[in-house]
This record gives structure tokens, sequence and C-alpha cells, in this order.
């Protein structure tokens, strides 16, 4: 059963994602330790509140240079809701740099009439890295649950594993690539901007489908 650090901030809520990595098999460890995080697994980066908090809360535990180190690693790493935003560079929430692992920004969304801000409940994803193995044995055109006001806008659109719309509006939902950027199938970075443990059962698949890249990346440094 692989080891997977759950990244501790103050920002995330860190008992549905444990919840929902132990029903995907996983050993979830919470953790700011950055030498917790060097001998983990996997590493999931959860997310909720604000940008700006969220980078600083980062950076005074000193953890930075550590999820940037275990990206560049190669080792598998979910970031989710918020842990997806502060990938990027910059966002209009706020005034702090972001990490800046993937190229882009975060943006609001548009006011426009007849859709709500945040964007609250229930959306289908289109898949666009459809060979990506976050998917696997998921419905065509799965429903997650989302809860936010913000989305990011990578530069490079072939980062994009799947997209969502909202009202008029189409915008990336979640993000598949390495740690310079490259996309496929085989690249360990991965970040939704839904709630998969909040997602029922294509959720919960979601989730089982990287702990089963947690369980190859632990296989691979036994053998």
């Amino acid at each position: 059963m692989p080891t997977i650090a759950v990244v501790d901030y103050d920002m995330g809520n860190l008992h549905s994602a444990c919840k929902g990595l132990e029903k995907a098999g996983a050993t979830p460890k919470i953790t700011d330790s950055p030498a917790e995080l060097e001998q983990a697994d996997a590493i999931v980066l959860p997310g909720v509140g604000s940008f700006d908090p969220a980078v600083q809360h980062l950076r005074s535990r000193h953890l930075e240079a550590p999820i940037k180190q275990a990206i560049a690693s190669g080792k598998p790493f979910l970031g989710i809701c918020l842990g997806l935003q502060i990938l990027f560079e910059s966002s209009e929430e706020g005034k702090e740099p972001g990490l800046g692992i993937v190229a882009g920004t975060v943006k609001r969304f548009r006011h426009e009439p007849g859709i709500t801000i945040p964007h609250m409940g229930w959306n289908q994803l289109e898949l666009t890295q459809t060979n990506s193995p976050l998917w696997q044995n998921l419905p065509v055109d799965p429903w997650l649950y989302f809860v936010h006001s913000y989305y990011v806008d990578p530069i490079d659109p072939n980062v994009r594993a799947a997209t969502i719309t909202h009202g008029s509006q189409t915008v990336t939902a979640a993000i598949h690539c390495s740690a310079t950027g490259f996309a496929n199938e085989q690249a360990n970075l991965m970040a939704v901007q839904f709630h998969p443990e909040k997602s029922s059962t294509s959720g919960l698949q979601i989730l089982a489908n990287f702990v089963r890249l947690a369980v190859s990346r632990q296989l691979s440094a036994v053998s």
C-alpha cells in the first residue's frame, strides 16, 4: 500500500482528502515535513480558500522548494482545487506570485446573465487528454463537484487534461503535464479544479487511478 503525503499548510480540507485516498487504497500521511514529502510514494496538495494566504503559508513552512523538487523527480503529484491554482504564476485573486511550476495565470469568471459565481455544484468534464491515466475507467463526460470563483488559464493549451463550460465560458478543469510543462500520459504532475473526494463514484475512481500511479512508483523504487 503506497504512502501518499497530504501537504498540510492550513489551507486544505485534509480530512476529506485523506478519507478519499484511504477508500482508494492508499495510506495518507498529513505532513508539512520536507523529509516526509521526499520519502512518500506520491504527494497530494489540497486547498480551499484564497490564493495569497495559500502561497504565504507554503513559503512560511519552507515547502515551495520541496514541492518543486518532488515534481521534478517524477513523483506522482496531484493538486486539488486551490492546490491546482497555486501551481501557476499569478492570480487575479491576489498579489503574491504563485509557485510558477505551470506557465499561466488564474482568472476570475466573468459575470454574465444566468450564471452564478462562485461556480458551485456538479458539472460535466470534457476530457481533452483522453489517454491520461487519471481518467481510466471513467464514464463518458463524467460529472464532478466544483466550488470556485477562479479558474486556471495555462499558456500551453496542451497541458489541459479536461475542461468544463459555465455559462458561455469554457475553462480548464484539470491539467496533466511534466515539471517542464510537457504533456503526455507518462507525465507526473496532475491537478484538478473539482473535488474528487466529494464527487461520488467518479471522484473515487480518479483517486484510485492516482493511487495506482503511486503503486507503480513504489514498485519501481523497490526493483
